[in-house]
């Protein structure tokens, strides 16, 4: 459950929240490349159809998040990709919410560009395809553990009466960290052999 939903979290949770979240995309638009767009669109279009597909993990869901590769491929724009699909999928489907829109923004996107700014460099770089699949599977794993982290911090801060659900969503965010890893490393280790301009970040 990335998408928080309207009616759960607290008003100072929801406006530290909106506050992060113009913040990073305000920043990504500033630095964003013209010729970049296109990738930032299609990246937002995957995120925006691989997070309508719910797998049922306990009492809870999970879908494909791609923060990692986001972050990698993006950067900073990152945040403007994920809260032009967010903002779609709550005014055409009601997932998340409207209220809710700049902390699961920041909850998808930050640990992505964090991450991605840390390892996305040596990714890049490096000339094993073994060093570079390992750490494009770290970014994407650890990307997905953040978003959870940050999904049960925003639920707990808003009422300490939420933590049973925090600690179990938390958990849930493991088995799709393995997937997402795996996604990760394989579409980067294939674009860094085909197309390793792709892995740059879409910035001036």
């Amino acid at each position: 459950m990335a998408h928080i939903p309207d009616g759960i979290l607290s008003a100072p949770v929801l406006v530290g929240g909106a506050v992060v979240a113009a913040a990073g995309l305000a920043f990504g638009l500033r630095r964003l490349d013209d010729r970049a767009i296109p990738k930032v669109a299609i990246l937002s279009a995957a995120f925006f159809a691989g997070s309508l597909i719910a797998v049922p993990v306990g009492p809870s869901s999970v879908h494909l998040l791609f923060a990692g590769l986001m972050g990698i491929m993006l950067g900073p724009a990152t945040f403007l990709a994920v809260a032009i699909a967010l903002l779609l999928q709550a005014l055409l489907f009601g997932f998340g919410g409207l209220t809710t829109l700049g902390v699961n923004m920041v909850n998808i996107a930050l640990p992505g560009v964090l991450l991605a700014a840390v390892l996305g460099p040596a990714i890049r770089s490096t000339k094993s395809a073994g060093v570079r699949l390992a750490l494009a599977g770290l970014v994407g794993g650890l990307s997905v553990l953040g978003t959870g982290g940050l999904v049960a911090l925003s639920i707990w801060l808003s009422s300490p009466d939420y933590t049973p659900v925090a600690a179990v969503l938390l958990a849930t965010y493991v088995p799709l960290a393995i997937g997402e890893a795996f996604v990760t490393a394989t579409v980067v280790t294939f674009l860094a052999r085909i197309q390793p301009d792709a892995l740059r970040w879409a910035q001036t």
